[in-house]
């Protein structure tokens, strides 16, 4: 069997325990969760159209993430919410593979109770997450919450005993599941040779009695009389009553009933997303799932002394942003502000609002200082952990970082979040004159050079710029770049030099390519551009424009479609990076075999190991007949290159084998054909580049992530194991927190070859800390002598006990209508009366969802646990709903209408 096969047959088999991951004509987990993701988008975006009186086109199914987006207006952010649809459900398969022998994960062995506490405790870290913008952490959570969910219809007999909609008592935390089997009671016979369709006994069906099929490796942990989940690996399937119930694929012991479980499953879903959203609100929702407008933009800023030019330089561009692209598809979608001196850095601003953002930079003032270096890898790492993935992040600073030892861990958040970092560094040779004269000025500018490098690398790792200009170019500079933060921004080709050498670049421009530029950081770097003709690029003739501010070099270029050259002459060490707007781009994931008890891969959350071969998953997006023909692994700094096998799997996926990791840091390079109605010649080639630079390793940091749940005032133990395919010895172990929280660890373990350790860390957030609030962990190990670091990033959830599982009520006040045949030149009004119960948290908010009138929301002058509502609009427009929301996510929707008016 080829490497390839054996992969499938290895994908297929880890779904065996639930609707699968890849099952043919079976409906999979994969293919229920994005259902349900899609058809719930769909309703949010049309539900705000009509909200605010446009139009919704008509979307034909079956629906694509590329066409959802494109209908909510958010074409550019398809990427975001193609990589958000596939987080979620990545979370859901790594249970299967993870966590198959876990009963109440699967809703086997009639474990349904406490497989409906795990989807109600998620619930509540999504509903809490939300709250607090930490999606990340709100996405995860619901991937995983959602395997359980759907396992239910497959595993139980929900199905078998006739119901036809969804059990919504699943997401209820004060409501019963249904009546379950006791444990005594028998509930299967043996199947008819392999004809299981009448193995649940009558009376089980007749009185409608739960249960679900037992499922074990050992055959003899099934009580007497019990269903077995039924199918390999499941040896309780073999003993008497043998057999099973499992609908996971259409060959399962009751795959006759496959297609109507995998529906319920995927209504089920949608209302469980429904729940999420109405907790929400629509447009949150939409954040959640990555749908928005633009890029995000994050300005992580040094507030000491020194930086009054830099800060004023920071708020006229954060006005020339908002004002340029406020109302356009690349107005950011939020915005984040991190401030840090020394001894403190934060709090991180994020808000939605542009107004809002400008008061916040606009408070900036430089004060303080002293000694040179400043907190900025700190205020860098709340940034990467508070700011969306994928954000484009500007760090401004005239100084050195006091806080060094946080490199590796802010390179582990850059290549999970991919977020672009671009240093905006002044006083780039001196030191500040604030500094006293105390004969460390030698030592000071030391200092200062090497931190210049630290930037460097840290953006050469991110894919972005590290600039140094003096404070009167500063403006122009942050200008230059932050022209180019469209949220459908490609890079076609990056690399660094160090040092530099003369060299030959060539790169494929394709015709969706857009606003194609060149970036070039470095000291006196020359350079010559050819394009697809063979011409020498002059000024005037392909060149838009060029400008050169301190060591920032970047040409504007005609979009001419074929291959391009790039001739540098420089011995300096310089970075290269060449862009373009376009919809084709590409997701990617690496995969390693499982060393969970029936195999199968695993997507790799952190460094692949090296010296071994490896797998990608890549994902082409923004084309339905763009084709991926090569995939490479590019080293960063040099010209070595592996290229990898590609099998094209179906849907824009492709499977690519390497039998090698570059053993240095690399990128990684697609190249395709753009078959858009054009010739198969050198203009219908595309490239794109992955924009974060990846590492190695020989190390493994794992943790068990499904318990991420903190309690303030508590402290939470984190077990977790290194690991080393290589040399042995005393591995340096670090862990940090973006919050600062007290935590305590082993600093180091000792690793013989090959082998593994545990730990644990311990972490308490304080008694204050507000619900919802996420702390990003990181754990990282690196070898004796430093050249080898791995990690694992946790995001734990800080949540109290929640004991409020009641909704909000509405009390209908007052209807009246004044409506007449010329609905345009008559209204109607509504009065209603919302509360929490005594014993609640109390209202959150009362929102619109549908109904295009005037919402009018005030406290009853008598009781302020009482919120008076009134809503008034135009008798066109007779239906209204209300989403009234308690402080721990209970959702209550109210429905009014004035329809009937109209009809007498």
């Amino acid at each position: 069997m080829s490497g390839f096969a054996m992969l499938c047959f290895l994908l297929v088999q880890t779904g065996v325990h639930g609707f699968g991951i890849f099952n043919g004509e079976s409906l999979s987990h994969q293919v229920i969760t994005e259902r349900a993701i899609l058809n719930v988008t769909v309703q949010v975006c049309r539900s705000l159209a009509l909200s605010e009186g446009r139009d919704f086109p008509s979307l034909p199914q079956p629906f694509t993430p590329s066409a959802v987006a494109a209908v909510c207006g958010a074409s550019k952010s398809s990427k975001s919410f193609i990589k958000t649809i596939q987080r979620i459900k990545k979370k859901n398969w790594q249970t299967d593979i993870k966590y198959a022998l876990s009963a109440r994960r699967h809703c086997d062995n009639e474990k349904l109770n406490e497989g409906k506490k795990l989807i109600t405790d998620g619930l509540s870290i999504v509903k809490a997450s939300n709250n607090k913008q930490n999606f990340v952490s709100a996405t995860s959570s619901l991937g995983r919450l959602l395997h359980t969910l759907q396992d239910f219809y497959s595993h139980s007999n929900w199905v078998e005993i006739g119901n036809i909609f969804p059990n919504s008592n699943l997401i209820r935390a004060n409501a019963r599941v249904g009546n379950i089997a006791a444990k005594a009671k028998a509930t299967c016979r043996t199947c008819n040779g392999d004809d299981c369709r009448n193995n649940i006994l009558k009376d089980i069906l007749e009185n409608k009695i739960l249960t679900s099929g037992y499922f074990s490796v050992n055959p003899f942990s099934k009580p007497s009389g019990k269903c077995s989940h039924g199918g390999f690996p499941d040896s309780t399937s073999v003993m008497e009553p043998k057999g099973g119930i499992n609908k996971d694929t259409l060959e399962s012991s009751h795959g006759h009933l496959h297609r109507q479980a995998a529906n319920m499953a995927t209504a089920a879903t949608s209302q469980l997303l429904e729940d999420v959203r109405g907790a929400a609100g629509d447009r949150e929702f939409l954040e959640m799932m990555g749908l928005f407008k633009g890029k995000p933009l994050c300005f992580v800023v040094d507030t000491t002394g020194s930086m009054g030019d830099d800060i004023a330089a920071v708020k006229t561009v954060t006005a020339s942003i908002i004002d340029s692209k406020l109302g356009t598809q690349d107005e950011p979608s939020v915005y984040v502000l991190v401030p840090f001196s020394d001894p403190g850095f934060g709090p991180l601003v994020r808000t939605t609002d542009p107004e809002v953002f400008k008061t916040y930079i606009n408070s900036l003032r430089a004060s303080g200082g002293g000694d040179p270096p400043e907190l900025s890898l700190s205020g860098l790492q709340l940034a990467l952990t508070g700011a969306p993935p994928n954000s484009e992040i500007f760090v401004f600073t005239d100084a050195p970082a006091k806080d060094r030892h946080l490199r590796n861990p802010v390179i582990a958040l850059i290549e999970q979040t991919k977020s672009v970092v671009n240093f905006m560094k002044t006083n780039a040779y001196g030191v500040r004159h604030q500094s006293p004269a105390d004969g460390n000025q030698q030592q000071n500018h030391q200092m200062v050079i090497y931190d210049g490098q630290l930037y460097r690398d840290l953006a050469q790792t991110s894919g972005g710029q590290a600039v140094e200009v003096s404070k009167s170019q500063l403006l122009e500079a942050i200008d230059i770049l932050t022209e180019s933060t469209s949220s459908s921004l490609v890079t076609i080709l990056q690399a660094v030099r160090n040092p530099g050498k003369a060299e030959i670049w060539t790169f494929s421009v394709d015709e969706s390519v857009r606003n194609l530029t060149i970036y070039i950081t470095g000291r006196n770097v020359d350079f010559m551009v050819i394009d697809p003709s063979g011409q020498c690029v002059v000024q005037g003739s392909s060149i838009i424009s060029s400008q050169m501010v301190g060591n920032l070099q970047t040409v504007k270029l005609l979009t001419l479609v074929g291959v391009w050259k790039l001739r540098i002459e420089s011995k300096n060490p310089y970075s290269l990076k060449v862009v373009g707007e376009s919809s084709i781009d590409f997701l990617f994931d690496f995969i390693e075999e499982s060393d969970g008890p029936f195999g199968g891969f695993d997507v790799i959350d952190n460094r692949p190991t090296a010296g071994s071969n490896v797998s990608l998953l890549v994902t082409l997006i923004g084309s339905e007949v763009a084709t991926v023909t090569e995939v490479t692994l590019v080293e960063s700094s040099s010209s070595g290159q592996v290229d990898g096998t590609v099998e094209a799997q179906g849907g824009g996926e492709y499977f690519v084998r390497f039998d090698r990791i570059p053993s240095v840091e690399f990128v990684v390079l697609v190249k395709g054909q753009n078959n858009n109605g054009i010739s198969r010649a050198s203009s219908g080639i595309f490239q794109r580049q992955s924009t974060t630079s990846l590492r190695a390793s020989v190390l493994t940091v794992s943790v068990d992530d499904l318990d991420m749940v903190m309690e303030p005032g508590t402290s939470k133990s984190v077990p977790f194991t290194v690991m080393t395919a290589g040399e042995g010895g005393r591995f340096t172990i670090q862990a940090t927190n973006d919050k600062g929280f007290t935590s305590s660890f082993p600093s180091s373990l000792s690793l013989d070859a090959g082998g593994r350790a545990n730990a644990t860390v311990n972490i308490t957030a304080p008694a204050n800390t507000p619900s919802g609030t996420v702390i990003t962990l990181t754990i990282e190990a690196v070898a004796p002598g430093g050249a080898d670091t791995n990690y694992a990033v946790l995001h734990l959830t800080v949540l109290p006990p929640v004991t409020d599982f009641t909704p909000p009520v509405c009390k209908l006040l007052s209807l009246k209508s004044k409506c007449s045949e010329n609905c345009k030149q008559s209204t109607w009004e509504l009065s209603v009366q919302v509360t929490d119960e005594v014993n609640g948290t109390g209202l959150d908010s009362v929102r619109l969802r549908e109904g295009s009138g005037t919402l009018n929301i005030n406290m009853a002058a008598d009781n302020e646990n009482v919120t008076l509502v009134s809503y008034v609009a135009s008798c066109c427009s007779p239906d209204v709903e209300l989403v009234a929301v308690d402080q721990v996510g209970n959702v209550e929707i109210c429905s009014y209408s004035a329809a009937s008016w109209l009809r007498l």
